[in-house]
């Protein structure tokens, strides 16, 4: 059977990870309302690991405004494109690692930690918790973590309603409709509630969850979504300031829970 690394790690061979964030509405709306969050707690001199980095749109962007930024990835695809695009940049270190194991790392050792990557792919609950420790445990006390995770909800709605519903339902939900995770989903997606309370009994204190693409990715996925530049310029700020809100976390593909360390 394919272990869990060869699953994720041949769908970023076959897709190109360094347009997502840049190519659709959704993917723009999501590098914006999460750079707006980075900012609110990063700033030129922060120390920043991220987790999960992919091609680096994030540790790049960051480093290049004088962050110290340490991008870790897993996947030689995903990593052999961050080394490529970072070139030059001093203030950038890419290291090859799993969320779930960051030995390599010290403790304490960070002002912001972004773990971006490892919760749409992480299945057991085992290796969800590690991620977590993990991310807390290279976080300087005091020092916030941004966790992205995904809804399953957010997920239904864009990939299930062009006649296989059924095919959703069966691969995110139990019989008596519990969200149910396993490696073959590739992309693994939470109850909100279900997300928090992983966090009950860990040393960090809440500071908020927030949707960062709303239902764009659902409106874009199997139609056009006609948008100028102004238009869209409008809706993400007019989003940034509903993103919070309560009612609307369940209908958003990407979140962030973000958190302080004790």
């Amino acid at each position: 059977m394919s272990t869990r690394q060869e699953i994720v790690g041949g769908f970023y061979a076959r897709v190109s990870e360094d347009k997502r964030l840049t190519g659709r509405r959704a993917g723009q709306l999501e590098y914006r309302t999460t750079m707006e969050y980075i900012h609110r707690f990063a700033g030129k001199d922060s120390k920043v690991l991220e987790i999960g980095a992919g091609t680096g749109r994030y540790s790049i962007a960051l480093a290049r405004e004088g962050m110290d930024v340490t991008a870790v990835e897993l996947f030689d695809c995903n990593l052999s494109v961050l080394k490529e695009n970072g070139k030059g940049i001093a203030n950038l270190h890419a290291l090859q690692g799993d969320g779930t194991n960051l030995k390599m790392l010290e403790a304490a050792s960070f002002d912001v930690t972004l773990c971006f990557g490892p919760m749409y792919h992480l299945y057991e609950a085992a290796d969800v918790h590690k991620a977590i420790d993990e991310a807390i445990r290279v976080t300087k006390p005091g020092g916030v973590i941004l966790f992205a995770f995904l809804s399953v909800y957010g997920i239904m709605f864009a990939n299930y309603l062009y006649g296989n519903w059924n095919d959703g339902i069966t691969e995110n939900f139990t019989e008596d409709y519990k969200v149910k995770h396993f490696k073959e989903q590739l992309f693994t997606g939470y109850d909100i509630v279900e997300f928090e309370e992983l966090f009950t009994a860990k040393p960090v204190e809440k500071i908020t969850v927030t949707g960062v693409d709303g239902q764009l990715e659902a409106l874009e996925e199997h139609g056009e979504l006609a948008m100028s530049d102004e238009d869209f310029d409008s809706f993400a700020k007019w989003y940034l300031s509903v993103c919070e809100k309560r009612e609307l976390l369940g209908d958003t593909n990407h979140l962030l829970y973000i958190c302080r360390k004790k």
